[in-house]
């Protein structure tokens, strides 16, 4: 079958709009037709950079462009946007505009857009940004179950827009919206960075307070913090910390009281008080990141809509009428606080966590060294769905929910002589002759590090990096690297999860062992994107299963015995589908520690984790790569290597990406 040809996009704008281009660049299925701009030698350059085209005035666009991408200031803030978003439309070539917009050159543009037959999207482009995404599908999901009490929200008066849309997004709903004005301020006590004012959004309940401070020569460098939203019900309090994550969930406390009014803590009905008092939901990254991965994938995913309104066709004025309401309401509140305070700041000096908590021990989640990564350890057990870290199981590299992993002291008793007969030979057998030039082989999900050593053994002129989050399995990990000599001076090792880890720029090998089960689809979805965006040419993705395609009952089963010193160690496992997440298991590992000559077990320890079964054809699927199974003992999980270059073993199957994945 034909492939279908790309989406051929022009971006206008060399600001902001270099993450336009880096978004059209790196996105299966469009191609940067050119750069648009007024023609400044660093814009020249950059086009020339990119190795394409640049222009300087839509009439010496040529034929064949699908979209334009419009990331100059409309009049609203001093620029031409609009006039050039209208000339593009004119030439058949739909446009997605960089807000803000006025809410009469919307409506313009929107009708203009049904004239000519083409679609006109606005983009807002902070509600695509995989953290607010990630907030507003969790708050749908939250007030399905209870009545939101209220949302309380802050912004800067330059991001306000893409705040109303983040609200209605979050609430599945505008209306009703009524607010008032805002409070007046008291003579005499200074400037206030704030104005606060309250109202009704979609129905709800909400407090608005808006940085109204601007500096117009740099408005976009002064902003005191991003948008902060969190939405109430009875059942606890969501919140988005910062544009870019961290999501928090905060149950409600409620403890009963006993007939003398006391409060109860133990026995029935308490079991509320067992929950984490905030979970933390994703990572955080660095600005680094932000520019790199955050808004290029938002503006990819605004970018799938209007590609797929355009396929679609239809009336732009119609399909708009959401953007028109959004802008309504941003036009309301701005005309209820007034212009913003003119400011002219020094640049500012900021602070790194550091500062404020010197030693690592007071803080539950930390920057990662070299990285600014930002996990909560306590929160991994109440978020394993959104995070991915290692338990022992039979296929030798699944994750672990337990923040502290109380069964990695066990994991290499049965995953060593696993990995020794199935995966380790395999994999080394692979990459053993496999062009890794290119980049570090990469292992998400590295456990206790056996899969690491076999591929330094196999290759010992390449880099690796060990990526795994759980704390028990990550110190017997550092304590492998850190006991060779050859394997210190090569593997380097970070706490990262996937599908958020911190990546190289380019990577020659991926390996998957005993990872995917744990990610949910959208997960795995943005994991391939990223994958797919940083494997070298030529490069490998090594994905191990377990042994089961499909929700099943396993009843627990003894499956090893194993002695060290005077102790004996058994390992038992079950499984059963999971009664709240369709298609989803819970697997279950218990270790059992006997002295000799007792019949009684002087230790047990659990462990619980979610996996999603599924085939190697749906790895195939949903990665849209070329499978090729690999080799190895009977009855081992099944084990197979992925490329993009087209093979016989498996048909590539490309998966349409919806507009809400990730990158």
């Amino acid at each position: 079958m034909t492939a279908a040809p790309p989406f051929r996009v022009l971006v206008c704008g060399t600001n902001f709009g270099r993450f336009y281009a880096e978004a059209v660049r790196r996105r299966p299925g469009y191609a940067l037709a050119g750069i648009l701009s007024r023609g400044s030698a660093a814009s020249r350059s950059y086009a020339e950079s990119l190795g394409v085209p640049h222009y300087t005035d839509v009439e010496g666009l040529p034929a064949g462009i699908d979209a334009a991408c419009v990331a100059v200031s409309s009049s609203i803030s001093g620029g031409q946007g609009t006039e050039l978003a209208t000339s593009l439309m004119d030439r058949g070539i739909h446009v997605l505009q960089e807000h803000p917009v006025h809410l009469a050159e919307l409506t313009d543009c929107l009708g203009h857009a049904r004239r000519r037959g083409v679609q006109y999207h606005i983009n807002t482009h902070y509600p695509h940004i995989a953290p607010v995404r990630a907030f507003t599908e969790a708050a749908r999901r939250l007030i399905a179950l209870q009545e939101p009490l209220f949302v309380d929200a802050a912004t800067p008066v330059h991001l306000m827009h893409p705040l109303v849309d983040i609200l209605g997004r979050a609430l599945g709903t505008l209306r009703p919206w009524r607010f008032a004005d805002p409070a007046p301020l008291p003579a005499g006590i200074g400037p206030q960075p704030f104005r606060s004012l309250h109202g009704l959004f979609g129905g709800v309940p909400l407090t608005l307070r808006v940085h109204h401070q601007l500096d117009p020569s740099d408005r976009d460098n002064h902003a005191l913090h991003w948008h902060r939203v969190s939405i109430g019900t009875q059942g606890g309090v969501l919140t988005l910390a910062d544009t870019h994550g961290p999501v928090l969930w905060s149950p409600r406390l409620h403890i009963g009281r006993d007939t003398d009014r006391r409060f109860v803590l133990d026995g029935p009905g308490t079991g509320g008080l067992g929950l984490g008092t905030t979970a933390v939901i994703g990572n955080t990254g660095t600005f680094r990141n932000v520019f790199s991965d955050l808004w290029p994938c938002a503006i990819g995913s605004a970018l799938d809509s209007l590609r797929e309104a355009a396929e679609r066709g239809g009336d732009a004025l119609r399909a708009g009428q959401y953007d028109l309401a959004v802008c309504r309401i941003w036009s309301d509140l701005a005309a209820r606080l007034g212009p913003p305070e003119i400011v002219r700041p020094q640049a500012p000096r900021p602070l790194a966590v550091s500062d404020m908590f010197p030693e690592p021990g007071q803080v539950l989640a930390g920057p990662r060294p070299g990285a600014g990564s930002v996990r909560s350890e306590t929160a991994r057990a109440e978020t394993a769905r959104s995070e991915a870290v290692r338990a022992p199981a039979p296929a030798g590299g699944p994750m672990d929910i337990a923040p502290y992993t109380p069964s990695a002291e066990f994991f290499d008793l049965v995953a060593a002589e696993h990995t020794a007969t199935a995966s380790a030979p395999a994999i080394a057998t692979l990459l053993a002759d496999a062009d890794l030039g290119v980049g570090p082989v990469v292992d998400i999900g590295a456990g206790t590090g056996l899969v690491t050593e076999a591929v330094a053994r196999a290759r010992p002129d390449v880099e690796i990096l060990a990526c795994e989050p759980a704390v028990g399995m990550r110190a017997v990990l550092t304590s492998r690297v850190f006991s060779d000599p050859d394997l210190r001076s090569r593997v380097t090792i970070t706490p990262d999860a996937a599908p958020d880890l911190e990546l190289p720029d380019r990577v020659g090998a991926v390996l998957l062992c005993g990872v995917l089960g744990h990610l949910d689809a959208s997960q795995r979805t943005r994991l391939w994107r990223r994958l797919r965006g940083r494997l070298a040419p030529g490069g490998l993705v090594v994905v191990e299963l377990m042994g089961f395609e499909a929700p099943l009952t396993l009843p627990e089963t003894r499956l090893a015995t194993t002695a060290a010193g005077h102790q004996r160690y058994e390992w038992s496992f079950s499984g059963a589908p999971d009664e709240t997440e369709q298609g989803v298991m819970r697997l279950h590992s218990t270790w059992r520690v006997f002295r000799d000559g007792e019949a009684a077990a002087v230790r047990e320890v659990h462990d619980s984790y979610r996996w999603a079964p599924f085939a190697l054809h749906d790895v195939a699927a949903e990665s849209g790569m070329t499978l090729r199974t690999l080799p190895t003992r009977p009855g081992a999980p099944p084990l197979a290597v992925l490329t993009n270059a087209p093979g016989p073993a498996h048909a590539t199957v490309s998966p349409r990406v919806s507009p809400s994945t990730d990158c």
